[in-house]
């Protein structure tokens, strides 16, 4: 198990390494922030001085070295655009996104898994094919056109909640968030849930898909055979296999909800990560957008992370099979 563990944390180190070289000349080539920063009225003197300031007279290798040496230390350089230090906007932004990415989440796992495994296991009658019906509505539509739907069933024709902003925020236990507050709640539903619908629905069919598939194998047969009730079947035997590939799905979708809100942000003016990112691309915000990129990043390497360890314990078989690496 700990070999495991410190090989998946060197893996990490070096994905982190070449993901961030990709960002760092991928958003070089985006384009010149001095183009957009500095007016074109300036003159040529004030021009060069501002591109030094910037650092953005120095070779693309020797930006992204001082980048690379200064995030080590937990710098991660200063905005062009708002003069103040990257990690501090985005500590600022960071909680507004969090509260939507988990609301989403557990919306997502509230209904899709018990809504799954009931189709799964009476794929036949007319609530598991409505379930069905459901799913693919919310595939096939598109973020954005959910979002404005929402906005205009509940926002306008029924204005009975807000819409834009983040609410009204409190501070306990030393956590400040909008969710410590109704009208923060007030705030949340309608972008949580557009968040959340595709989600629903993509979790849906894989909890359906793997439920049918373990519902046919002998051992659950044999249970069946042997007397067990139906409850303790379902959750000791299909439910917990198929979890398996259910975690793998979730932990990307985690990642999904939490990094990659950037549309229902925008829809519904939600102060968060994905609406700075959008904004910081517009004026070309180099530190701002190489320091959220690396952020998903990471985000994505430590739930994979967390998802391996999950599988290992949920599935005995991966178990067994890193004991014989190990040996």
């Amino acid at each position: 198990m700990f070999s495991f563990v410190l090989q998946r944390l060197l893996q990490s180190v070096v994905v982190v390494l070449v993901l961030s070289i990709v960002l760092f000349v991928g958003v070089w080539l985006i384009g010149n922030p001095a183009d957009i920063l500095i007016s074109s009225e300036a003159s040529e003197a004030d021009r060069l001085a501002a591109i030094t300031a910037l650092g953005l007279d120095k070779p693309l290798w020797q930006q992204y070295l001082t980048f690379l040496g200064n995030a080590a230390q937990g710098d991660w350089g200063y905005s062009f655009v708002y003069k103040e230090p990257v990690v501090s906007i985005l500590l600022q932004r960071l909680p507004a996104s969090l509260e939507l990415g988990i609301v989403a989440f557990f919306i997502a796992i509230a209904v899709s898994v018990p809504a799954g495994l009931y189709s799964g296991l009476r794929p036949g009658s007319p609530l598991g094919r409505g379930l069905m019906a459901f799913s693919l509505i919310g595939v096939s539509i598109p973020t954005f056109w959910q979002g404005m739907l929402l906005i205009v069933a509940f926002g306008i024709a029924l204005p009975i909640l807000p819409v834009g902003d983040r609410g009204q925020v409190a501070t306990h236990l030393g956590i400040t968030t909008s969710l410590w507050t109704l009208d923060g709640w007030s705030h949340i539903v309608m972008p949580a849930f557009s968040l959340a619908l595709l989600k629903m629905s993509l979790l849906m069919r894989v909890t359906r898909a793997a439920t049918m598939e373990i519902v046919r194998l002998d051992f659950v047969k044999f249970a069946y055979a042997k007397g067990v009730r139906s409850r303790k079947v379902v959750v000791g035997h299909i439910l917990r296999n198929a979890l398996v590939p259910l975690v793998t799905v979730t932990g990307i979708e985690l990642g999904n909800l939490l990094a990659y809100g950037v549309i229902t942000e925008t829809v519904f003016s939600w102060p968060g990560l994905g609406k700075l990112l959008i904004n910081s691309i517009k004026v070309l915000d180099r530190p701002l957008i190489v320091a959220q990129l690396t952020y998903t990043a990471l985000l994505f390497i430590g739930i994979n992370f967390i998802v391996d360890i999950l599988h290992m314990a949920i599935d005995p078989r991966i178990k067994s099979v890193m004991g014989r690496r190990t040996a």
